[in-house]
């Protein structure tokens, strides 16, 4: 993460590094130079902090979409066999009743 997070630096020779610096030391002097970096690394770590909570929400989302959708399809396999078992009795109760109709002779 380090490396790819200060990839640029690899670019810059070291006297261009010196160069950056003391430019940065005559912009903001030597008494303002730990409060501008106390003050940068606390926003990276704000900054780090909000995009570990944006992903976590966004993992959390992703993961109960999942469960939501299993859960239903359990539901659905549940229900199916419960819905077809009635119809096969049914159909099995409507076979008895033509074969008891059948076998009883018809009074006229």
């Amino acid at each position: 993460m380090f490396s790819t997070d200060l990839a640029f630096i690899q670019n810059l020779s070291a006297t261009e590094i010196t160069l950056i610096l003391l430019i940065v030391l005559l912009l903001f002097g030597a008494k303002r130079l730990p409060e501008l970096a106390r003050s940068m690394g606390k926003s990276m770590q704000e900054f780090k902090k909000a995009t570990r909570e944006v992903q976590e929400d966004f993992q959390n989302a992703m993961d109960s979409a999942g469960e939501d959708n299993s859960s239903a399809q359990k539901k659905q396999q549940a229900q199916a066999p419960a819905q077809t078992q009635p119809r096969a009795e049914s159909q099995a109760e409507g076979a008895k009743e033509e074969t008891e109709h059948a076998h009883t002779p018809k009074q006229a």
